[in-house]
């Protein structure tokens, strides 16, 4: 079809979806940065345009692996590609969108302009129900203002042109009134990075109907791209030890199967005879695999007699680069036995996660500010772990929605998020864990009093001026954060550290350095702190994170 062509038009096929989808996630690609620097905080590595942009590469993955040209088959899948690779709360949110609207969609070889805006309402009622509760002034509140506008202007409107650009004004309008709707965006003078996501997307959707976008090529740049593999380290003379790390998506088919009805608990059962480490979930008529063995082979000949693939990955696991992501993933293939209680903690540096196993921990999830684990390494991490009660601390605001997400999907345990936002809480929680106990409910009851135990300041350089909670800050200012609150700020990081001390009560703190303090730094650190509170008992140690040059931890 040439361009300009698609204004006119009063219906949505499968071909323009497509077209229109790539033009959006390419439109966010371009501004990654942009919504990342929308951080309230003014602190390095936000995350959310990373996030919102790899779910929907995710999605766009899965769909243009969708042979069919029905339109609600293609929406089907580009909701659960953007579900599998769902990160952080923005990423989740706008899978839920994006999940809701396929089901709006699922009948329709077409759509004409009614049934579009029915998929969009389907879609903020879907991504309300995914956040409790749902806060006013986010992504939540511009797809939904946009779409309850538009609505009511609908018996004027007759063309895919004039609906999107009802749409996007409607949509920008509501994105520019988040910040007189969350105190906290007025304050910092910005608006929600996560609308201001979804607007960009839908603005790329937009040129593509005006024939402004043409030829999208995206990077589909994310972590699993672009990965280093050290064949030295398998030989003609080696043996295979690790086995295969075997991915699919497989596309449940009628001809072979009741679709409808089948039960994946048919695949999960043979796995288990060839494999461990599995994850085997169904959406839909995608069900998503994941196993190490040693025979993937038979993984494709097994599944095959139900479906056929839309992906299919293979890794021989001694080339894998894994960096040790979680805590037991180069362990040979043998499948462990099942426990009564196991622990999950997200954090990131080498100090900080080698303190929780200490603790006991039975598993780490790397990630935090700037790197959300998905739904599905939470689900992986689940299945590894193998435990009747399994506790789970996200450690960081953005990350506890996925957390819940994943819950909802695995059923194989009783899961528990413990809503930590901060290592702090985890600390304190799991200093009290006791695997001694008879029930899961008194392990949580224990664990879940002593979340609160501490105060938590992460200390960091700002990345741009800002006033928050009366404090002025600088570019370039250490500033510390504190329950979502600045609570000091100077140019000299051990007058930050003295003002945030002075705003607590506490006996015992607990510092863990990052990668930018120096054992010199770290040295005259100790000392200042020694100096004002000679009291106070001092634990400090090499965190090894990334974002954050100090994180204090007061109880």
């Amino acid at each position: 079809m040439e361009s300009n062509n698609y204004r006119n038009l009063n219906y949505l096929d499968s071909s323009m979806f497509e077209k229109f989808i790539a033009s959006g996630a390419s439109r966010l690609e371009e501004n990654v940065k942009k919504i990342n620097d929308l951080n309230v905080f003014p602190i390095p590595d936000g995350d959310t345009g990373d996030n919102m942009y790899r779910t929907i590469v995710g999605g766009i993955e899965s769909m243009n692996n969708e042979g069919s040209t029905h339109l609600g088959k293609k929406a089907s899948a580009l909701a659960s590609g953007m579900l599998f690779n769902a990160r952080g709360n923005s990423g989740v949110i706008l899978s839920q969108l994006f999940y809701g609207m396929s089901l709006g969609f699922n009948d329709l070889e077409k759509a004409s302009i009614r049934d579009i805006v029915i998929a969009f309402e389907e879609g903020v009622k879907r991504a309300y129900a995914s956040v409790r509760p749902p806060v006013e002034g986010t992504i939540l509140t511009v797809a939904r203002v946009a779409i309850e506008e538009t609505k009511k202007e609908i018996k004027d409107i007759n063309t895919i042109g004039e609906f999107s650009d009802t749409f996007i004004h409607h949509m920008y309008n509501s994105l520019e009134n988040t910040p007189n709707l969350l105190k906290v965006l007025e304050e910092a003078g910005v608006i929600d990075s996560g609308g201001a996501g979804l607007y960009l997307i839908c603005e790329g959707v937009c040129d593509c109907i005006s024939g402004k976008s043409e030829d999208i090529e995206l990077s589909f740049h994310n972590e699993n791209k672009n990965i280093n593999l050290d064949f030295s380290k398998f030989t003609e003379d080696s043996e295979l030890v690790f086995g295969y790390c075997t991915e699919l998506l497989l596309r449940l088919m009628n001809k072979k199967v009741n679709v409808k009805e089948f039960d994946e608990q048919i695949i999960i059962d043979y796995l288990n005879t060839i494999g461990d480490s599995i994850v085997c979930f169904k959406q839909d008529s995608i069900i998503k695999i994941h196993v190490h063995t040693m025979h993937p082979q038979l993984v494709l000949d097994f599944c095959q007699k139900y479906g056929e693939f839309l992906t299919v990955k293979i890794e021989n696991m001694t080339l894998q680069h894994n960096e040790s992501r979680f805590s037991e993933s180069s362990l040979p293939t043998a499948k462990k036995a099942r426990s009564k209680f196991a622990t999950i903690v997200v954090c990131d540096g080498e100090g900080i996660c080698n303190l929780f196993k200490d603790l006991g921990v039975t598993y780490i999830i790397d990630g935090g500010q700037g790197k959300n684990p998905s739904i599905i390494d939470f689900v992986e991490a689940y299945k590894e772990v193998n435990a009747d009660n399994i506790y789970v601390y996200p450690n960081n605001s953005n990350i506890i929605l996925a957390a819940n997400q994943s819950k909802d999907i695995y059923k194989e345990s009783n899961i528990y998020v413990m809503e930590s936002k901060n290592i702090g809480q985890a600390y304190t929680s799991l200093s009290m864990l006791d695997y001694s106990l008879d029930t899961g409910e008194e392990l949580f009851d224990l664990l879940n009093e002593n979340l609160n135990q501490s105060h938590t300041s992460l200390i960091c350089k700002a990345i741009r001026p800002v006033t928050l909670n009366g404090i002025n800050v600088s570019k370039d200012d250490y500033i510390s954060i504190s329950d979502k609150k600045i609570v000091a700020s100077n140019s000299d990081i051990n007058i930050t550290i003295l003002d945030t001390l002075k705003e607590f009560d506490f006996e015992l703190l607990t510092m863990f350095y990052g990668k930018t303090i120096d054992k010199e730094k770290q040295k005259v650190i100790k000392s200042v702190i020694a100096s004002k509170y000679p009291n106070i008992e001092v634990y400090d140690m090499d965190g090894g994170q990334n974002t954050f040059d100090i994180i204090l931890i007061m109880e």
